[in-house]
C-alpha cells in the first residue's frame, strides 16, 4: 500500500478524516435537542463553524487524492485548505496544526517519490 506513496501524507489524511468525522458529529449531534432555545443555539453555532467544516472536507478530499495519486498540487492544496480552515475557526486550529505540517512535509516527500519514479522509468537509477 505504501510502495511509491508518502506515509506522511497517509498520516495527515487519516488525522484529517478523524477530525472531520469528530467535528461533523459534534456540531450536527446537538440538532436533535427538543428545546427551542437549545436548537437555535446549536443552529447558530453550526452556521458559524460551517465554513471551517466545508474547507476541512475539501482538504481531506485533496489529501487523499495527493496520497493515492502522488500529486504534488493536491498535497499543496490540502495544506493550504487546512490552514485557511484553521484560520476561519481559530478556536480549533490546534487540531489542524499537525495536518498542516504533515501536508507540507508530504509535498517534499511526494516530490522525491516522483523524481525517483521518473529516474527509474528512464533507467538512470
Amino acid at each position: 500500500m505504501f510502495k511509491n506513496r508518502s506515509k506522511v501524507m497517509f498520516v495527515s489524511a487519516v488525522l484529517g478524516s478523524l477530525y472531520m468525522v469528530y467535528i461533523i458529529s459534534y456540531f450536527f449531534g446537538g440538532i436533535n435537542s427538543t428545546e427551542g432555545a437549545e436548537q437555535v443555539g446549536t443552529a447558530l453555532a453550526t452556521a458559524m463553524v460551517m465554513p471551517h467544516m466545508a474547507l476541512l472536507v475539501l482538504a481531506v478530499i485533496f489529501n487523499w487524492v495527493g496520497f493515492f495519486m502522488n500529486k504534488k498540487w493536491a498535497a499543496i492544496t490540502c495544506g493550504v485548505l487546512y490552514a485557511v480552515s484553521g484560520v476561519l475557526f481559530l478556536l480549533y486550529i490546534m487540531f489542524e496544526i499537525p495536518m498542516i505540517i504533515l501536508s507540507f512535509v508530504g509535498v517534499s516527500r511526494i516530490n522525491k517519490i516522483n523524481e525517483n519514479n521518473m529516474h527509474t522509468e528512464q533507467g538512470i537509477a
